[in-house]
């Protein structure tokens, strides 16, 4: 398949729905970052999701903890099922690259495997986006697959996708570079739950605006 054929980000997560969270609801490196997120929020802090898939586990181990999610995918029908899931967030259907983001709006902001399918150039503006959105001190919760590929065809849980990453010290310094102060660091190898799956890297980053 070449790249005009290629699905969409949006075609391809509206084809995968639930399954996506049922694959990779184990992932126990998720939890803790998300947990590790949590110990530096204030209470009613306003957290913005970005790739916020099915609500789960991110926009509800938030909201359960008190705090206001603003959930963002270029997914119809994630929003949909997230937006049943979560009822305590909201959710829009909006791409990332292109939402209005007022500066300094936000306490902190979660981006968990959501950059992949962006060109490098395209993550790099982004992060740099989120950077000046944070308030001063406000932390970034990032996640990728800490691969050194660019624009490479390949298969998300049996379908087909395109993906784009940096090695996890040049994605390190991609976060470093966006104005940002790397607090922790953790890389695990998680499997999905799904016949198609592989065990996959996996690089997660708590940073510090400034």
């Amino acid at each position: 398949m070449d790249a005009e054929q290629q699905p969409t980000a949006a075609a391809l997560f509206d084809a995968i729905g639930a399954e996506y969270e049922q694959a990779f609801a184990g992932s126990a490196a998720h939890h803790a970052s998300l947990e590790l997120l949590l110990e530096h929020l204030a209470p009613h802090s306003r957290v913005l999701d970005v790739g916020s898939g099915t609500g789960r586990p991110t926009a509800q181990v938030l909201t359960d903890a008190g705090h206001e999610v603003l959930g963002v995918d270029v997914s119809p029908v994630m929003v949909d099922i997230a937006s049943r899931q979560v009822p305590r967030a909201v959710f829009r259907c909006a791409d990332i690259r292109e939402l209005p983001l007022e500066d300094g709006s936000l306490d902190a902001a979660c981006v968990y495997f959501s950059l992949l399918q962006m060109s490098r150039t395209e993550q790099a503006t982004v992060l740099a986006r989120l950077g000046r959105a944070l308030r001063s001190s406000g932390h970034l919760a990032v996640a990728t697959v800490p691969l050194d590929l660019e624009d490479v065809s390949g298969e998300f849980m049996g379908r087909p996708a395109r993906v784009t990453s940096f090695g996890p010290a040049e994605f390190t310094a991609r976060v470093v570079g966006a104005g940002f102060a790397v607090l922790s660091e953790t890389s695990s190898v998680f499997t999905p739950a799904h016949p198609a799956a592989v065990p996959e890297p996996h690089l997660f980053l708590l940073a510090r605006r400034g």
